[in-house]
C-alpha cells in the first residue's frame, strides 16, 4: 500500500508563526508515517519541509523553475517543473489531502484546485473562504497543526 500524501500550502513569505505552524505540521504528517508535499520553496513550504524532515519523514518540492537552485534546503526530493504558478495544481493534485497554513494569491490559486479536484481540505490560520461559500464543500478548520493532521486522515480513511 503506498503511503498517503498530505500537501501543505501557504506563503513563500510567512510569519514566524507561520513558520512555526508550518514545521509543526510537517512533524506531525512524518510522525503519521505520511508524505509531505509543498511548492518546495521558502516560507510555509519550508517549515513543513523542515519539521518533516527533522521528524525523519520524506518531503517532495514541486519547485517552479526548471532547476533545482532555489529548492529549500530541508526536501527528500525536489522536482524542478519549469511551469511557474502552474505548479500550484501539481501541488494540489499530487495529494491525498491539503492543509493551508496562511497564504496569498497564490494559496487561494491552490485551494480553489484542491477543492476543484475533490481534496479535502484544512485551513490552519488560512485564507477566510466563508465569503465564497466553499466552506462545508471539502473545507474544514483546525486550530493547530496536529489536530489538522489528524482531522484531514480522519477524512481521508472514510473515504
Amino acid at each position: 500500500m503506498t503511503k498517503l500524501m498530505i500537501s501543505v500550502i501557504g506563503a513563500s513569505k510567512a510569519t514566524p508563526r507561520e513558520f512555526r505552524l508550518a514545521e509543526q505540521t510537517g512533524k506531525a504528517i512524518a510522525d503519521a508515517d505520511c508524505v509531505l508535499v509543498c511548492g518546495g520553496l521558502s516560507g510555509v513550504m519550508e517549515g513543513a519541509a523542515k519539521g518533516s524532515t527533522e521528524a525523519g519523514g520524506f518531503s517532495v518540492g514541486i519547485l517552479p523553475q526548471s532547476d533545482k537552485s532555489q529548492a529549500n534546503p530541508h526536501l527528500s526530493i525536489a522536482l524542478p517543473t519549469g511551469l511557474g504558478h502552474m505548479r500550484n495544481y501539481l501541488v494540489a493534485s499530487a495529494a491525498d489531502g491539503v492543509i493551508a497554513i496562511g497564504g496569498a494569491a497564490g494559496t487561494l490559486s491552490e485551494i480553489g484546485m484542491a477543492l476543484t479536484l475533490g481534496r479535502p481540505l484544512v485551513l490552519l490560520e488560512s485564507l477566510d473562504v466563508d465569503a465564497t461559500g466553499l466552506n462545508g464543500a471539502g473545507t474544514f478548520r483546525a486550530a493547530a497543526p496536529n489536530e489538522a493532521v489528524k482531522l484531514l486522515l480522519g477524512i481521508l480513511r472514510k473515504k
